[in-house]
């Protein structure tokens, strides 16, 4: 599943956990897709906090507390790290990482709490989300195979890894526009993970991220190519190093937010990067004085494109940038009538 479907259905998990409705989820997926960054969205979009437990890190005995006597009698210490309403809120989300890099002796302490969100008699307060995640057994992780108790105590998601989700993310998040021009001009490149080479590092919406921040630190600078290459691995980097460089090329971008006729670049990567850089002003003028003008231009420009599914692309994105807004931009509806046979088949 695509992460803004997966986004949606946590975020009806979270709030079905106040409703006494909530089932405990797994997002299962390779390293690096974005299954932690998910939950940490969901959290955020509802000001909660997050409890983060590692069960790969712990023994049974760190999950199911210290045993003290009291008379005649044993009880036992409740984890501080487990949620408290008072310490921790009323609401939130216990995330279990790595939940699959757990020894079974680990994973068998969590069945209670997975399930009847409690353990012994420590409970889960209401209004507390369970959500786990772990790569599968194929991905040459440090993988345990998850016993049928544990899994039965779940509904399940794989997380699939979606360009048009990740360019959404990159733009909320301030990600470098070349950054994404070039995964717009390669798309193929937003994850590639063979598990039976197991490289050290490889092309990952989360190695991706590493880029964006190499680009920051290291552009124009001879270390650029070779920072690159670690963080998405040689080919990959290589190929971003490639489209970085031949950017000299691009338009002048403020003068097509001036109005002017700026000729549309003949070269196709070129053509997907000055698409990504205009979405990014886009996003960037959204609240501004002169954001209505901004978005026509763009929109004007939008429709001079030979190949109209680049334009098509660049709305798309534009409209995921700045939300409903755009339809009422006068040129918007000029340029929509320009592409309709394009929309529709």
């Amino acid at each position: 599943m695509r992460p803004a479907q997966l986004q949606a259905v946590l975020d009806r998990e979270f709030i079905s956990a106040s409703e006494g409705q909530h089932t405990p989820v797994m997002l299962w997926g390779p390293p690096g897709v974005g299954k932690s960054q998910i939950i940490a969205g969901v959290a955020a979009r509802h000001g909660a906090p997050v409890i983060d437990i590692r069960l790969s890190q712990m023994e049974p005995s760190d999950l199911r507390g210290i045993p003290f006597r009291v008379d005649s009698l044993v009880e036992w210490a409740v984890p501080a790290m487990l949620p408290d309403a008072e310490r921790h809120g009323k609401a939130g989300i216990l995330f279990l990482d790595e939940i699959t890099s757990a020894p079974p002796s680990v994973s068998a302490a969590a069945y209670q709490l997975i399930l009847d969100r409690r353990l012994g008699a420590y409970e889960v307060p209401d209004g507390w989300a369970i959500f786990a995640a772990g790569n599968r057994q194929g991905d040459r992780g440090v993988t345990y195979a998850m016993p049928a108790p544990l899994a039965n105590r779940f509904s399940h998601f794989e997380v699939e890894a979606n360009l048009d989700d990740w360019v959404a993310w990159a733009y909320e998040n301030d990600i470098d526009e070349r950054l994404i021009g070039f995964l717009r001009f390669r798309p193929e490149r937003l994850f590639d993970f063979d598990p039976a080479h197991n490289p050290v590092a490889f092309p990952s919406p989360r190695s991706w991220e590493f880029a964006h921040r190499a680009l920051q630190k290291f552009d124009n600078t001879p270390l650029l190519l070779a920072t690159l290459q670690a963080c998405v691995g040689p080919a990959a980097g290589l190929e971003l190093n490639a489209f970085v460089e031949n950017l000299d090329r691009m338009p002048d971008l403020d003068a097509i937010l001036r109005g002017e006729e700026v000729p549309v670049p003949r070269e196709v990567d070129l053509q997907y990067a000055v698409a990504s850089a205009l979405v990014g002003r886009a996003a960037r003028a959204k609240g501004s004085s002169d954001a209505r003008e901004t978005y026509g231009r763009i929109l004007d420009y939008a429709g001079r494109f030979p190949l109209r599914e680049m334009g098509v692309m660049l709305v798309s994105d534009m409209h995921r940038a700045i939300g409903q807004q755009l339809f009422s931009v006068p040129q918007f509806s000029a340029w929509a009538n320009s592409v309709a046979d394009v929309m529709l088949y």
